[in-house]
């Protein structure tokens, strides 16, 4: 399509409103972290490290990040394992139902939130509780997991749409197992993949709040509920600021370096 001169400075004066919209929001946060102000006076007059001084010495908030990693890498562990069999199952094979199966795959992260929530909190209470399993971190890692397994089985399914078959099957020719066409075929072409993807499942869950809020037991508190919970208090404002810049930057790097990797291994799949 062929955009006139003007047609182009609109299209690239939306585009800058839409970026300014979403991220000057973000830089004021982050600035806003480093403002001696305490009132948050606009623009600052002078800048300070204090507030990320008091930031680390906050064992609440410490503590929160720990939970939120720890959340974060076993939500994309579990993704990895469940969304790489079910890309491979969909991908590779022919049955009934397998676009019933994607369906089901794809439909938690395009529900809202608080059914989510809702719908696991009720799941615990009425199945595992009786069981003898108690809301606390596991809780929050299969509910975070649930979502995330979307973005590892889209990755491998489409790197799997675009490698075909043809290489495993000249592997199964000339003799390899099952296991060694894995391990020297399969792998190789899925590592970049499934990186990027549990790299987006790790980012995803870092962030989540409403999810979270519904299965997390007594004592179980993730970064962003530890923002939540004390964004009303005016002593710890400047802390928050600081947090939430932290939260930012941890989010923008691993989706940056999933963007990244997934671009570089398209582009050196092209013949």
């Amino acid at each position: 399509m062929t955009l006139s001169p003007l047609g182009k400075w609109l299209l690239r004066g939306a585009m800058t409103i839409g970026l300014g919209f979403i991220y000057i929001p973000l830089a004021v946060v982050v600035v806003n972290s480093f403002n001696a102000d305490r009132t948050f006076a606009w623009p600052p007059r002078d800048l300070t490290l204090t507030w990320w001084s008091r930031a680390w010495n906050n064992t609440g908030a410490r503590d929160a990040l720990l939970t939120s990693v720890k959340t974060g890498l076993g939500a994309a562990a579990i993704a990895l394992v469940l969304g790489t069999m079910i890309a491979f199952a969909v991908g590779r094979y022919r049955f009934f139902g397998r676009d019933a199966l994607s369906l089901l795959v794809v439909l938690p992260i395009a529900l809202p939130g608080i059914v989510t929530g809702m719908a696991l909190s009720t799941a615990f209470q009425n199945v595992a509780q009786p069981l003898g399993l108690q809301k606390g971190l596991l809780s929050v890692i299969i509910g975070h997991a649930t979502f995330c397994v979307v973005v590892v089985y889209n990755n491998v399914l489409a790197r799997l749409r675009r490698t075909g078959a043809n290489f495993e099957e000249a592997s199964a020719d000339l003799g390899a197992t099952t296991f060694q066409t894995f391990r020297y075929v399969t792998f190789p072409l899925l590592r970049s993949a499934l990186f990027a993807g549990g790299l987006l499942a790790f980012a995803l869950s870092f962030d989540e709040i409403i999810v979270t809020t519904f299965t997390a037991g007594p004592g179980i508190q993730t970064l962003p509920l530890w923002i939540f919970n004390n964004l009303f208090r005016p002593n710890q404002a400047p802390v928050i600021n600081v947090v939430a810049a932290l939260l930012i930057v941890i989010s923008i790097v691993p989706i940056y370096l999933a963007q990244r990797i997934s671009a570089d291994s398209a582009g050196g799949g092209r013949v």
